[in-house]
């Protein structure tokens, strides 16, 4: 789809992001009584002129195109240019729980109806505008509260999509689409999460009224944590256990009504509510669902792949993996959007140490940049690395999942192994190095990082949530230990592997060189030896006399240890195909020469974290290990005065990162100073517990 020409006029297609960001500066603040300068810090001006590379054949190459960048910056500039700036994260975190959640439903629904406008007036009729930004990243900073319908667009369309069948999606998929009903996807119970078996919601067919009987039989068995459930969702698609003739046959997927269309009052059996305030996600109104003796349709259970007919009669699913495919898209989801959490933390964590000074290298030298300390470098570009890495392959993962897709709709099912367990390995890797490297990224901003309105707190709250939803990660990467324990076994018996496990069966490399391509290969066979290790310890436990699931347990160590290194060789072997392969000639080797500079310390990086699995798989030296380290802090010193352009490639407009410390200008201090005063405990110069507690508390000993 080509935009239309006003679009690009609008977008101002001939600027680049230097341009383009120094003109919204120019004119950021209508407040007259701001303290914010209209010019740029000259210190990170100074890192802006140092780059090697043109930021915007970075830009362009990041977001997959020049068209797909102007569609990106003109929809972002028409929803933010009339954006209520008051409302920052620090104003959010003052409301009450109550206010959160109103303010986040009145932004969401204000997002919604520009967007609604914008797929009007760029591509009458498609879906990529309205509803498709809706849940994603691009326009994060329109909700500082939150989304309370994320997860019905992110997951639960796409839910009804594949599971129901066509009209099924005509029926429930179209309206859900077009937000004429709110739904959510409840899965998790208040005592079960990620062991679906364990479920204890039943579904019960009555062949008398052709209807299923919901209950949640206990409080354990309460559906807890569904996004926008609470007070948002007037449907939910609910996961339950389906008993017929009160024999189990396995969890299903049934479309609760839970609230009336017209009043939103709860309908008769249904208790439903939100689960309280949270470490992040404020305004997401999480619920909790609880069912007495809920009848609906029998048609409202989604059959496109199980049925169950009027007389009771159950149509086994062609494979039975087929019923968590859902959960696949959804791990695609949160692996993509939590790389690009990490890039905006490293956004705000290098562009704040580009102007904060402290201390100095040389005695009686004036005052350093804090990035020029080498350990800073280390806090900061080994997480541009790994943003990048992981969103590419992020990217590589939603193709594969799309081509599964594409499979399953032609009845071919071979593939279900393989992109459950890598969307499992990935959702892991991406949640948790967005996590920890956040974390990183907020101490290395020093005390500052810990203010509200440097955001590092709320993008952490929220990076840290995609670790424990959609999979708890330890169990996850278990699940992907099954699989290679399966694959391992297939590797011994000669038997052909999945793509992604297809080096299994390579225990050893036969020789050191520290090239990119032999690092990757190291990673491989450490991969496989650890699979290997983990296998036979399995078989042992089991010959002396351990059940297969106690053997499992005591190996678990290793198989998440092995898991881990399956989904590390995926993303290294991604990063180091974008950047050597075809792709490059359609880069300017300028462009080409930063991102194998990325991918240099990336791997090098990789490489020394690993060693312990390394050596145990090729000889490596003393000088071999000096040689690693010497290349790790001449990638850091190569990178150093590219960083800043590298952060202004992911083009996140100053309203996404919502950050006093990261804002384009760099005027750090006059923002922070700015955001203290207005606080709202600095309303009043005295505030009323003065004179009800403190005053008289000091005077009583008078």
């Amino acid at each position: 789809m080509r935009l239309p020409r006003i679009v690009f006029q609008l977008a101002k297609r001939n600027l680049t992001v230097i341009q383009r960001r120094a003109m919204a500066t120019s004119g950021s603040s209508s407040n007259n009584n701001s303290i914010i300068p209209k010019t740029i810090n000259p210190d990170i001006q100074e890192e802006r002129q140092r780059a090697t590379f043109n930021v915007e054949d970075f830009a362009i190459w990041w977001h997959g195109g020049e068209e797909k960048l102007k569609r990106k910056r003109y929809v972002e500039s028409s929803v933010f240019a009339d954006i209520d700036e008051s409302k920052t994260v620090s104003s959010i975190q003052s409301l009450s729980h109550e206010e959160i959640y109103a303010v986040a439903m009145e932004d969401a629904l204000k997002l919604a109806w520009k967007l609604r406008k914008l797929q009007k007036e760029i591509n009458p009729g498609g879906k990529d505008i309205w509803p498709g930004l809706f849940s994603g990243p691009e326009l994060w900073g329109a909700m500082p509260g939150g989304n309370p319908f994320t997860v019905h667009f992110s997951m639960l369309v796409d839910a009804i999509r594949n599971q129901g069948t066509d009209e099924q999606f005509e029926k429930f998929g179209k309206r859900a689409e077009n937000l004429e009903i709110c739904a959510a996807f409840s899965q998790t119970e208040l005592g079960h999460g990620t062991y679906l078996r364990g479920l204890q919601t039943r579904a019960d067919f009555d062949p008398k009224t052709d209807e299923f009987v919901l209950n949640t039989p206990t409080i354990t068995a309460y559906k807890f944590w569904p996004g926008g459930l609470g007070h948002s969702a007037n449907y939910s698609l609910v996961m339950a256990n389906l008993y017929i003739d009160n024999k189990p046959k396995g969890v299903a997927f049934f479309m609760v009504p839970l609230r009336d269309e017209e009043t939103h009052q709860p309908l008769p059996g249904i208790d439903v509510g939100d689960v309280g305030k949270k470490l992040g996600f404020y305004g997401v109104n999480n619920g909790y669902l609880g069912m007495k003796d809920v009848r609906i349709p029998r048609t409202n259970m989604l059959m496109r792949h199980a049925q169950v007919l009027p007389d009771g009669t159950f149509v086994q699913s062609p494979a039975a993996a087929l019923g968590y495919f859902s959960m696949v898209f959804g791990r695609c989801w949160i692996s993509a959007n939590n790389t690009t959490m990490l890039a905006i933390g490293t956004t705000i964590a290098t562009r704040y140490s580009a102007v904060r000074r402290q201390g100095s290298i040389n005695p009686k030298e004036p005052e350093v940049k804090i990035m020029d300390y080498v350990t800073q470098q280390m806090k900061l570009f080994p997480e541009i690395a790994t943003c990048i890495a992981d969103r590419l392959a992020a990217l590589k993962l939603r193709q594969l999942y799309h081509q599964t897709e594409a499979d399953i709709k032609q009845g071919k099912y071979d593939g279900l192994g393989e992109i459950h367990a890598l969307s499992c390995a990935m959702k892991v890797l991406c949640t948790s190095d967005s996590a920890a490297g956040i974390e990183r990224l907020r101490l290395a901003c020093g005390g500052h990082g810990y203010l509200a309105s440097s955001n590092m707190s709320n993008l952490y709250s929220t990076a840290t949530a995609g670790c424990t939803y959609e999979g708890e990660n330890t169990v996850l990467l278990l699940q992907v230990g099954r699989f290679l324990m399966k694959s391992a076994q297939q590797a011994m018996a000669g038997q052909p592997l999945a793509p992604t496990a297809d080096y299994l069966g390579k225990m050893k490399l036969e020789k050191w060189s520290g090239s990119w391509e032999n690092i990757v290969e190291a990673l491989q066979c450490a991969a496989a030896n650890k699979t290997r290790l983990a296998l036979e310890n399995i078989s042992a436990r089991m010959q002396a006399g351990q059940t297969q699931g106690e053997a499992a347990n005591n190996t678990g160590i290793e198989l998440t240890q092995a898991a881990e290194l399956y989904g590390r060789c995926f993303i290294a072997s991604n990063f180091l195909q974008e950047v050597t392969g075809i792709n490059a000639k359609t880069r300017s080797p300028a462009l080409n020469k930063v991102l194998e500079n990325i991918l240099e310390l990336y791997l090098v990086k990789m490489a020394l974290d690993n060693m312990n699995n390394i050596f145990r798989v090729v000889d490596i030296s003393d000088d071999d290990l000096r040689s690693l380290q010497t290349r790790l802090e001449e990638s850091l010193k190569v990178l150093r005065p590219n960083a800043v352009a590298i952060c202004d490639g992911f083009d996140f407009p100053d309203r996404n990162l919502l950050s006093t410390l990261g804002c384009f200008d760099g005027n750090v201090y006059e923002r922070i100073f700015e955001e203290a005063k207005n606080s709202s405990l600095n309303k009043e110069p005295v505030p009323k517990v003065f004179h009800t507690h403190l005053k008289p508390f000091m005077k009583s000993n008078l």
